[in-house]
């Protein structure tokens, strides 16, 4: 059975961490991912301590979040954490609307950029790649699109794929599953609620209870090289309910 991960960043406004872990070893989650704004403000025994208390929980921090700051600026710090908590791949996640380039020529740098941070993470044998969201999808002047001019510039960048922020990105997650299914090595499982509904969630849903057809994507996922499987919902009201019954979806596939 494949194992299933969930981004911690889910369970931001549910503390305490301590009790986010009993929850999802005893719903049957193998993994957690985790982000910079856990980990990143830690002294090496809380990283410790963190460990450790994944550990009681039978979960793994397998993979990890780590903004273009930390990796650049704190690199041997962010060495640490990933392997003091067993990480196997670290991704970039997100680059601010203000810093985000402009123009194909821009992209292809930041790509590139990302390429030259990664390298001190694959040195040390981690799998190291960028998380998308929406804008990664939005056409340029030139008709390219932001996604694909980061993977050009950064021909070693593995891909996190979130499918349902492509989706909302006007994009068909089935072309690029096929198209970059050699990079991908994680998959963000979350769902998008019907136009109108959970307003008070981002319109997000629980994984299996929107309007994707999870099952198919799923199945698609499989063929890739995807070795994480990483449940996410960007706003949950109740999170027992959100990590509930998006594991019991995936289990249902």
């Amino acid at each position: 059975m494949t194992k299933v991960s969930f981004q911690l960043y889910s369970a931001r406004n549910f503390p305490p961490l301590s009790e986010i872990f009993k929850l999802l070893g005893k719903l049957g989650y193998n993994e957690v991912e985790g982000f910079g704004g856990i980990y990143g403000p830690m002294d090496t025994d809380a990283v410790k301590a963190l460990k450790a208390d994944l550990d009681a929980n039978g979960l793994t921090m397998a993979t990890g979040h780590f903004g273009l700051d930390q990796l650049e600026n704190e690199t041997g710090r962010m060495l640490d954490i990933a392997r003091t908590l067993g990480m196997d791949a670290v991704y970039c996640p997100y680059v601010m609307p203000d810093d985000r380039p402009k123009d194909a020529e821009g992209w292809t740098a930041f790509g590139a950029r990302l390429e030259k941070a990664g390298k001190p993470f694959r040195d040390a044998g981690f799998d190291f790649g960028w998380h998308n969201h929406d804008f990664e999808f939005v056409a340029l002047a030139d008709g390219s699109l932001p996604h694909d001019r980061i993977f050009e510039g950064g021909p070693s960048l593995s891909w996190e794929m979130d499918v349902a922020w492509v989706v909302r990105g006007g994009a068909d997650p089935a072309k690029f599953i096929d198209a970059y299914k050699d990079r991908i090595t994680s998959a963000h499982i979350k769902d998008i609620a019907p136009a109108g509904e959970n307003i008070e969630e981002g319109g997000w849903a629980d994984v299996g209870h929107g309007v994707m057809d999870w099952p198919a994507i799923w199945n698609a996922l499989k063929a890739t090289n995807a070795r994480h499987f990483v449940v996410e919902h960007d706003n949950p009201s109740d999170i027992t309910r959100c990590a509930t019954r998006s594991i019991q979806s995936i289990q249902s596939f």
